[in-house]
């Protein structure tokens, strides 16, 4: 299996080869074109330039997949070392975002699988004292702690039907239009089940002991 290959995932809006990678609207789809075409002559700065515009919503993808925060990073590292071997194969620059995103979603059902085989295989019990102390933390903390894991397993809770539609709309802020595009779906589906998400959401945030 070939290594993976590290990206820059750095802020910076221009990469050393000159791609500036803060381009809007239709212009930005235009640009993302000419950046894939470069990548697919093994120009790494232009692929370092997609990872810059594409990687926040690559990794609520695999979050919504997956379920939960951990291991994102790494499978998001496995998507873009798998978007640089595959690029090549991408015929049509239009249908880059849908590719992408299908990419992002077999990659993080992947790591789903192999986490649930290993969990199998293993169940970790920390000893007393590798446990953290709570009475050494505020109780401000505490409580915002237990809101903000509470919001995370309601969203982890969710069938996935629900769960990747919610993720793209509200924590990455793509249009209905886009997660249909993504999703295969009518933009009509993907309002009904935001409005099922945010339904399932607020039943069991108001349930006691969500979190259990």
């Amino acid at each position: 299996m070939p290594s993976r290959v590290l990206f820059d995932r750095g802020a910076a809006s221009q990469t050393s080869n000159g791609y500036v990678v803060g381009v809007m609207g239709q212009a930005a789809e235009d640009f993302d074109h000419d950046l894939i075409a470069a990548a697919q002559r093994g120009d790494r700065s232009a692929l370092d330039a997609l990872v810059r515009r594409h990687d926040r919503w690559v990794r609520g993808v695999v979050f919504s997949t997956l379920g939960r925060a951990a291991h994102v990073d790494d499978v998001v590292q496995q998507v873009w070392t798998n978007v640089w071997q595959q690029i090549g194969s991408l015929a049509e620059p239009r249908s880059w975002r849908y590719w992408l995103y299908r990419l992002a979603r077999n990659a993080a059902i992947d790591a789903g699988q192999k986490s649930a085989r290993d969990r199998r295989r293993l169940v970790a019990i920390p000893a007393d004292g590798d446990l953290p102390s709570e009475d050494a933390r505020p109780v401000a903390n505490l409580v915002a702690e237990e809101e903000r894991r509470a919001v995370l397993q309601a969203i982890r809770s969710l069938p996935a039907i629900y769960r990747e539609p919610f993720v793209l709309r509200h924590l990455e802020d793509w249009s209905y239009a886009q997660i249909g595009d993504a999703l295969g779906l009518p933009i009509d589906t993907v309002e009904t089940r935001l409005v099922r998400a945010r339904r399932l959401l607020r039943e069991m945030l108001q349930t006691p002991n969500v979190t259990s």
